[in-house]
C-alpha cells in the first residue's frame, strides 16, 4: 500500500480527439495540494467551472463514463481516472478547452507515460482508504460485478463474446505491485465493426479510427499492426473497471471481480456500496 498521497512533480499537456464528439482537445495534468482530488476544470468556459471527479458526479454510462454539473459535462474519463488510480495519483487537476478527454491511442498508455515524464511527487498527507469488510456484488442480465474483502487490492475481470475471438476471457492483477503499467496501461478500447458502423451513423464515435481502438470484423481484427496482447481484450476491461471504480474518491483495499460488466453497473456498485456501510470502513495508511 502507498501510504502517502501524491501528486505531480511538474504540469504536463497533451492534445488529441474525442473519441465520440471528434473535437480537438488540450488537455493539461497540473499538481494540486493534499486533499484536493481529482478534479475537471472546462478553461473553455467562462468562470472556468470545477467538476470533481466523483461517483456523485456522473450522468451518463451509456457509451463511456461522463460527470457533469450545472449544465457542464465531461465525458470519456475512465482511462485518464484508470492512470492516476493504477499510478496512485491522488491530487490533480486537469485542465481541458472541450467536453471529451481524448481518446489519444484508445489506451491509457499515453497518459501513463505523461504522468511519468512530469514526475509523481509525495505529499505530507497520509492516504485515506476503503477497506472492504463484507461482500457485495450488483448483478443485471448475466453481468455482475462485485467487492470482496482482501488484504491487498486486486481486480480480476472475465469477458466472455459471442465471438470466435473474445470468448471466456479472464485476467487478475494487484493494483498495488506495479503491474498497471506494464501490464495494463496499453491495453486498447475495442469494439465491434457493425457496432462502429451504427455509432457514426447516430452521430457517435465521430473521432474513431484504427490509431485508437481495436476493430473486429467477424473473424479477424482489422488493425494491420494486430494486438499488443493476445488478451489484450480483457486487460482493457480491467482497465475501465479500474477508472470506474476510482471514482469513488478514495482506494479501496479489497478484490474487485466482474464478469461482463460495464460502465453503467460499475456505477451502481458504487452507489450501493457507499450506502450499505456495514461493507466497509476507512483507515488512515
Amino acid at each position: 500500500m502507498t501510504s502517502y498521497q501524491h501528486t505531480l512533480k511538474h504540469a504536463v499537456q497533451c492534445t488529441g480527439v474525442g473519441l465520440h464528439s471528434g473535437k480537438d482537445v488540450t488537455l493539461t495534468i497540473k499538481p494540486a495540494p493534499v486533499n484536493h482530488g481529482i478534479k475537471f476544470v472546462r478553461v473553455d468556459l467562462a468562470h472556468k467551472p470545477v467538476i470533481s471527479a466523483h461517483f456523485r458526479n456522473v450522468i451518463d454510462t451509456s457509451l463511456a463514463t461522463t460527470i457533469g454539473m450545472d449544465g457542464v459535462i465531461v465525458s470519456t474519463i475512465e482511462h485518464l481516472m484508470a492512470t492516476f488510480a493504477g499510478l496512485h495519483i491522488d491530487n490533480v487537476s486537469v485542465e481541458m478547452d472541450a467536453h471529451e478527454v481524448p481518446i489519444m491511442d484508445g489506451s491509457a498508455g499515453p497518459f501513463s507515460a505523461m504522468i511519468k515524464e512530469a514526475g509523481i511527487k509525495a505529499q505530507s498527507a497520509k492516504r485515506q482508504y476503503f477497506v472492504v469488510k463484507e461482500p457485495i456484488e450488483m448483478t443485471e442480465n448475466g453481468k455482475k460485478v462485485g467487492l470482496f474483502p482482501s488484504d491487498l487490492p486486486r481486480v480480476t475481470c472475465t469477458i466472455d463474446f459471442d465471438h470466435p475471438m473474445l470468448r471466456n476471457q479472464s485476467y487478475s492483477i494487484m493494483l498495488d505491485d506495479g503491474f498497471f503499467e506494464t501490464e495494463i496501461s496499453r491495453a486498447r478500447t475495442f469494439g465491434f465493426l457493425h457496432e462502429v458502423d451504427y455509432l457514426k451513423r447516430n452521430g457517435f464515435a465521430k473521432g474513431g479510427s484504427l490509431e485508437n481502438a481495436i476493430v473486429i470484423d467477424n473473424d479477424k481484427i482489422l488493425n494491420p499492426e494486430g494486438l499488443r496482447y493476445k488478451d489484450e481484450f480483457i486487460r482493457h476491461k480491467i482497465l475501465d473497471c479500474v477508472g470506474d471504480l476510482s471514482m469513488l474518491g478514495m482506494p479501496i483495499i479489497g478484490h474487485i471481480v466482474a464478469h461482463k460488466s460495464g460502465h453503467a453497473l460499475n456505477h451502481s456498485l458504487l452507489k450501493r456500496f457507499i450506502n450499505q456501510k456495514s461493507c466497509w470502513e476507512t483507515v488512515q495508511a
